[in-house]
Parts: C-alpha cells; sequence; structure tokens
C-alpha cells in the first residue's frame, strides 16, 4: 500500500515517497523516512518488507562508498542502477529474495540528470517518471497531463503536489504524509513534505 513516485527534468530529478509504515491494518507510525541517500548525488525510493527496504538500501549504500573509497570516485548513476540490479537478480535466484520496489533518482555531471525504475523481479528502466504502489495508478496520470522537462524546482514541486492530492483523494488507503528530495548538480536538497493537512489548508486559503 506504499507509494514512491519520481519525475527527471532537464536539470534536476524530484522523488517523493508516503511516509506510512504499516502492519496488516494498524499503521504503526507516520514519519517512516523511506527516501536512502546512496551517494553525494545519488537517492534510493524503495518500498516493500519492512526488513527487506532497510538491508538491501544499506546494503547498496555501503557497496557503492566503499567503490568509492577504493577507487577514489562515484559510480555514476547508469553504474549505480546496474549494480543494483544485479543484486536484485542474484538475490531473485537464491533463497533470500528481496521483496523490494525502487526508483533510483541522480545526477551525473556528464549525461545529466537520470531516473530508473526497478521492480522485486529485477526489471530496470530508465524513464522520464515513474511510480510504484496502488499510489501509481493515479499519479502517473497527472504526470502524463503536466509533465513538462523543462520545468522549475517549483513548478515540478506544483505536479507533485497535483499527484500526492489525487492519491488522497481516490486511493481508499491513507497515505497522509510525503518526504519530498531534489537531485541536482548540486547535490540533494530536501523539500517541504506535503502533507494531507498542508494540502487541506492551502485549499482553504484559495
Amino acid at each position: 500500500m506504499e507509494c514512491l513516485i519520481g519525475i527527471q527534468f532537464k536539470d534536476f530529478v524530484m522523488v517523493a515517497a508516503d511516509m506510512t509504515n504499516a502492519h496488516s491494518i494498524m499503521v504503526m507510525k507516520t514519519n517512516e523516512d523511506k527516501l536512502h541517500k546512496i551517494s553525494n548525488k545519488l537517492v534510493m525510493a524503495i518500498s516493500g518488507e519492512a526488513g527487506d527496504t532497510t538491508q538491501f538500501a544499506e546494503y547498496i549504500a555501503k557497496n557503492i562508498q566503499l567503490y568509492k573509497m577504493r577507487n577514489g570516485y562515484e559510480l555514476s548513476p547508469k553504474a549505480a542502477a546496474t549494480f543494483t540490479r544485479r543484486n536484485l537478480a542474484d538475490a531473485l535466484r537464491s533463497s533470500s529474495a528481496y521483496h523490494v520496489n525502487l526508483l533510483l533518482a541522480g545526477h551525473d555531471d556528464a549525461t545529466g540528470p537520470e531516473l530508473y525504475y526497478m521492480d522485486y523481479l529485477a526489471s530496470c528502466v530508465k524513464v522520464p517518471y515513474a511510480a510504484h504502489g496502488y499510489g501509481g495508478f493515479f499519479s502517473i496520470s497527472i504526470m502524463d497531463r503536466y509533465y513538462v522537462k523543462n520545468m522549475t524546482e517549483e513548478e515540478a514541486y506544483e505536479v507533485m503536489k497535483k499527484c500526492v492530492r489525487e492519491v488522497h483523494k481516490r486511493l481508499i488507503v491513507n497515505l497522509p504524509n510525503f518526504r519530498v528530495q531534489i537531485i541536482g548538480k548540486d547535490g540533494i536538497k530536501d523539500m517541504p513534505d506535503i502533507t494531507a493537512k498542508g494540502l487541506v489548508g492551502e485549499q482553504t486559503t484559495v
């Protein structure tokens, strides 16, 4: 019932992830961080089994940092996506598969911003925008309608709010809070969280 959203623009990538941690029919917390910093210009948005998400994200992050220490430079987003996909594929063919879905967002000095979509079956594709979870059924259509590659950060944030607002309106499951980050040439930047309370306040003001 989780939701991840990612959009690649000309100069940056914006990713958002819901902050709900639920078990069975209970909500355990609403401030879970599902955006993991992999390197200075690389973020993994991950959803799935609670133990698998933390373990897999930390495993990838530590191995990429080890590569940097050994070689003196960081992996590009494409190389990191290939490495991540290979680990997912290897685990899938073992007795300890990772039940995780993820979006890998990064910025490369040579090629610019990149966004990769991966699922638990280790499929991997570079995309302009993508979403995981039931919220994706509603947010993909919003991105189809409003996506423009050369948007500014403010315009991109408004599109992301439209996506979250639609998830709040249409999805039967309660996902009140979304954390948002931008990955660009200057690194990772935190944007204000998109919350149900905040969106209702905006509508009331208007």
